[in-house]
This record gives C-alpha cells, structure tokens and sequence, in this order.
C-alpha cells in the first residue's frame, strides 16, 4: 500500500449511444452525457484510492465541482485520469481530468469518504423500514 501524494490512476471509457445527449435533434450528433462524465470520474477515483482502505471498507462521493468542457461523439474513447491530493482522516480528495482524442473534455474535484460497508449497509436498512 502506498500512501504517498500526489498518487494517479487512469482509466479508459468508450462513449455508448445510452451515455449520449440526443436533445439537439438531428441536426447535432450525440455526444456524451455530463452525468455519464461524473459517473466515470466517481468511478474511477473509487477504483484509484479502494486499496488504500481497510477491509470491510468502501467509499462514498461526499462532493463534486465538475466542470464539463468539451464534447465528446458517440464512439470516441475517453480517458480519466485521477490525482489523489488530499486525505483528511476518512475524507479523500481526488483532482480529476478527462480526455478524449483531440483535447480536455472535463475537469473536476472530487471528495470521497471511507465507510464501513456493513454500518453503511444498516443505515440504509433502517431509513427502508416504515415508520
């Protein structure tokens, strides 16, 4: 396990026709979806920080300022690359930056906190039973 900072992971997405805005009509092509871009960026920071938990631990995204920059057609890929800057006791705090093949699509902060998975799992349990 490694805990020195700044610590980058990356990960490669394809833009699927289901992650595409359509809204423009036929006159604009489909592109990916700003919540199809979060989406990957809370994926990927998860995937980038899960090793540095202990067992029986998870994450949870706390917050996000997302900036989403440029538009990316169905069938491009697009790259994610996280930046762990921060760790404050349970709190994890990721830069991100996404690219597709000509520039920078997205750019955003990211917090993220550790849970244990069996607490989390009894709260929302309990928030489920009728009052």
């Amino acid at each position: 396990m490694c805990n020195t900072l700044p610590r980058v992971f990356e990960k490669t997405y394809t833009v699927t026709d289901e992650l595409a805005v359509h809204f423009m009509g036929t006159d604009a092509p489909p592109v990916l979806s700003t919540p199809a871009l979060l989406l990957w960026m809370e994926m990927t920071s998860r995937e980038s920080i899960k090793e540095l938990l202990l067992p029986g631990q998870d994450t949870v995204g706390v917050g996000v300022t997302l900036k989403h920059l440029a538009a990316t057609p169905v069938g491009w890929q697009v790259r994610v690359v996280t930046n762990l800057v921060k760790i404050e006791g349970r709190i994890y705090t990721l830069e991100i930056e996404a690219f597709d093949k000509t520039e920078k699509v997205g750019e955003a902060t990211h917090q993220r906190a550790a849970v244990t998975v069996a607490k989390f799992a009894e709260r929302v349990r309990a928030k489920q039973k009728p009052a």
